[in-house]
């Protein structure tokens, strides 16, 4: 009997039938058949699909003229500005890799980045030029840096050795570009602080970045022509993919350089926004804003929020204002949102403060997030769906990150027994519904930045006066969470809270900084293992 598969006899995947899944043909299609819908507004400026699309192509061409090769790192330190949502499209159509760092990052990170991803080019904004400046002055090679310069922002020095738009004017607009050969190919770089030290580089391929946008797209039911407003950073998971997915529904994507609530209320009116995301602090922000900035917004506004769990008196405030929440759930590791508070048409008959509760749950897998559970860290073993039983929260599919850059430890304990291990802990309701009780590893989630613990206490230990450090999260109604020193003072010596505060901003991002000090012996087990629970649970009995 003939055991082949018929089905594959002869049938082998050609370029007729088979082409590798890439974002960069939704900025192809949006061009090709909407080439004068607006693709983006940046104050006064408004471009073009056509227009955004031949910048692109230029930009390919130019990275490709001065020496960047397939797999070559392009680094970008930059805000929301077209720049960056244009290196989203042409650095991968020159057949790079888009390294989005985090603008909020101190020097010796940034420097750290740019070695550990052997990054070839940098784009650089001059608002960010004093720490660019210092983490250039710490690489021991060669890299080229391109200043963008906006003309909504005149302060700061510029660094580089040309200005982006001599840049691309140095490349073709015609010149052919090709799609990844393969789509498991790298298209960006994303660094998550670990909790030990130097940030992890997470992978995301073509295949991965195609799919969580139209994830996104269709989550969200963004439908045709949307108005996106940034205020989500885009080096956050490349703007959780938005980029891609407004290139996909041919949308208006809308630049906010810096997020205030002022601004992103004027935009909100004046653009018709339909859509946006953002931390829980930037929805407490809006929530507070002045009476007279909410005023006159007379269209359905969708927003879209993750990070620290939102609170659901934060949801409530939005829901008040108008606003459509949306609540997802993911990882660096996870392309940004792969897990969405789906809702559910029964529950909207229930009281408000009820339904914002249900809402501020982190939800299901998305449609094209595949499979999710909770289980036993260890043995795997999924806990009950009864609410109580905690578990880790562990995610697979086509939107788990590739791994690791140059880590392949790490990436074998992420993926261990084929799922990813999401690090966070959580219960499983009887609906399936899954929520966050805890994080293990102590991350705290500050303004939507991961801030490990383990950093500040290791600079904390560095000061000459301090014999023992502990940092938790503590719980802050702007923020989310903020960072909670617990400090043992060496004996004979003497220190203040401000002294401990200021040594901090000397040697962290300014979002790292503790904003709370306690002084005091730390509590520990008796192996002399911090006891960190009872901590978090001092930390928010403190009021001093």
């Amino acid at each position: 009997m003939n055991s082949a598969n018929i089905y594959n006899t002869n049938l082998d995947r050609n370029r007729a039938n088979y082409e590798p899944l890439s974002p960069l043909s939704f900025i192809k299609r949006s061009a090709t058949l909407y080439p004068d819908f607006p693709a983006i507004i940046h104050g006064d400026m408004q471009r073009s699909w056509s227009e955004m699309y031949v910048r692109c192509v230029r930009l390919a061409s130019a990275l490709r003229g001065c020496g960047v090769a397939d797999s070559d790192t392009v680094a970008v330190m930059l805000p929301n500005i077209p720049a960056m949502f244009e290196v989203h499209f042409g650095v991968a159509m020159a057949g790079a890799v888009l390294n989005a760092i985090n603008t909020r990052l101190d020097a010796a990170t940034v420097a750290f980045i740019l070695d550990h991803a052997e990054a070839k080019v940098l784009l650089t904004d001059r608002e960010f030029s004093g720490v660019v400046k210092e983490a250039l002055a710490r690489l021991e090679r060669e890299i080229l840096v391109i200043d963008v310069a906006d003309p909504l922002f005149d302060e700061g020095e510029f660094l580089g050795e040309i200005e982006y738009e001599d840049f691309l004017a140095q490349g073709e607009e015609q010149e052919p570009w090709q799609m990844p050969a393969d789509e498991w190919d790298a298209i960006s770089l994303n660094y998550t602080s670990g909790t030990t030290g130097n940030p992890k580089g997470v992978i995301y391929h073509h295949r991965g970045a195609y799919l969580n946008a139209i994830n996104m797209a269709f989550t969200w039911d963004m439908g045709h022509h949307p108005v996106y407003l940034w205020t989500l950073p885009m080096f956050h998971c490349n703007g959780w993919c938005f980029p891609w997915s407004v290139a996909a529904t041919v949308g208006t994507t809308v630049c906010l350089r810096h997020v205030r609530a002022d601004a992103i209320f004027e935009s909100i009116k004046k653009n018709r926004v339909t859509h946006f995301c953002g931390a829980p602090i930037v929805l407490n922000t809006l929530n507070n804003a002045a009476d007279e900035l909410k005023a006159g917004i007379d269209h359905k506004v969708n927003v879209m929020t993750a990070g620290a769990a939102p609170p659901a008196a934060v949801i409530e405030g939005m829901e008040q204002l108008g606003f459509e929440v949306t609540h997802v759930y993911g990882l660096t590791e996870t392309y940004g949102p792969m897990v969405v508070s789906a809702w559910q048409s029964q529950w909207d008959t229930l009281p408000l403060e009820e339904r914002c509760t249900l809402k501020a749950r982190q939800g299901v897998p998305c449609e094209l997030s595949e499979d999710m559970m909770v289980a036993d860290a260890l043995s795997l073993q999924p806990v009950p769906w009864d609410g109580e039983s905690l578990g880790e929260i562990f995610l697979r599919g086509n939107v788990v990150m590739k791994g690791y850059l140059k880590n392949p430890k790490a990436t074998e304990e992420a993926f261990k027994g084929g799922w990813f291990h999401s690090g966070d802990i959580a219960v499983r309701h009887p609906d399936g519904y899954v929520q966050i009780k805890d994080r293990s590893k102590d991350v705290i989630i500050s303004g939507g930045e991961n801030i490990s613990s383990i950093e500040v206490e290791d600079v904390l230990y560095r000061h000459p006066a301090i014999l023992e450090a502990a940092v938790v999260a503590k719980s802050d109604p702007k923020w989310g969470e903020h960072p909670c020193a617990f400090v043992t003072v060496k004996e004979g010596r003497d220190l203040s809270v401000d002294e401990v505060i200021e040594f901090c901003r000397e040697n962290l991002a300014r979002f790292k900084i503790p904003r709370t000090v306690i002084f005091g012996p730390l509590v520990k087990t008796s192996t002399g293992k911090v006891q960190k629970f009872i901590l978090r649970e001092r930390a928010e009995a403190y009021e001093g």
